[in-house]
């Protein structure tokens, strides 16, 4: 296999390692701070390899218009990548929610997939979120749409920047997120908000007994039953959430692709 690459199929090797690469860069679970560094550029260079075999990839020169391909691979990757990060990230989102009303929003941790500091309840649903992904053979779907982005978006193609609608895209997908974070923090924060409806109630009615003592932990403890009742309703949205995801890959790069 190595001894087939000619010098003529180097630039073109190039531009597809760059794109893999930037890939996986932002794309999630392949990004995370948990894979070293090494790996990441070693597993991108041996799916850079296959994919050069398996395409039908043109002779480029190194001329400027290569450049500017260079540039071009670089930003696919990025960008398909960070908005399949971004639309995760309603989980986030949505754990913040959860958090605030729980009274566990000065209780962040540090993430160590991402180096930021997360709430503890969007912590929870990511980490079920990431062994859905795995389970489903998410990560293997992933690595499927960065192959398939060649038929969208060929290699020799520059992008149609001047469309203005990838920008538009990518909006709706923002609005989309928090539409499906509103969505997971729902029933734990409704639940939350009648709880404190009740408790402004016994503060009035009952004026000797220190809701704020009693609420902290009963908002805890309904907010932890409530959470292992909807766990079905989470898993479905979760679901939904994964397949957002690779539905939203598709269509930016086939807007990209023109």
């Amino acid at each position: 296999m190595l001894d087939s690459i000619n010098l003529a199929g180097i630039p073109a090797f190039l531009l597809i390692f760059i794109r893999v690469t930037s890939f996986f860069v932002t794309l999630p679970l392949f990004s995370y701070r948990n894979v070293p560094n090494q790996h990441k550029v070693g597993f991108s260079f041996f799916i850079a390899l296959l994919m050069y075999f398996s395409l039908s990839i043109p002779e480029l020169a190194v001329d400027e218009e290569y450049f500017l391909l260079l540039f071009k691979e670089a930003a696919v990757g990025i960008t398909v990548g960070l908005l399949a990060y971004i639309v995760l990230a309603a989980i986030q989102i949505a754990g913040g929610f959860i958090d605030f009303q729980m009274g566990f929003a000065i209780a962040n941790v540090i993430d160590p997939q991402t180096g930021a500091q997360s709430p503890l309840i969007g912590q929870y649903f990511n980490i079920i979120t990431l062994l859905f992904i795995l389970a489903v053979d998410g990560h293997h779907l992933m690595i499927e749409g960065v192959f398939y982005s060649y038929t969208l978006i060929p290699i020799d193609q520059l992008l149609p920047l001047q469309d203005e609608s990838w920008i538009q895209y990518v909006i709706e997908t923002f609005n989309q997120m928090f539409v499906i974070a509103f969505l997971m923090a729902a029933p734990i924060v409704g639940c939350l908000f009648l709880v404190d409806i009740a408790l402004g109630i016994v503060a009035r009615t009952v004026p000797q007994l220190n809701v704020f003592v009693v609420g902290l932990p009963l908002k805890i403890f309904i907010a932890l039953s409530v959470l292992v009742i909807a766990m079905t309703f989470y898993m479905m949205l979760i679901e939904q959430l994964f397949e957002t995801m690779l539905t939203t890959m598709r269509g930016l790069m086939q807007i990209f692709g023109g």
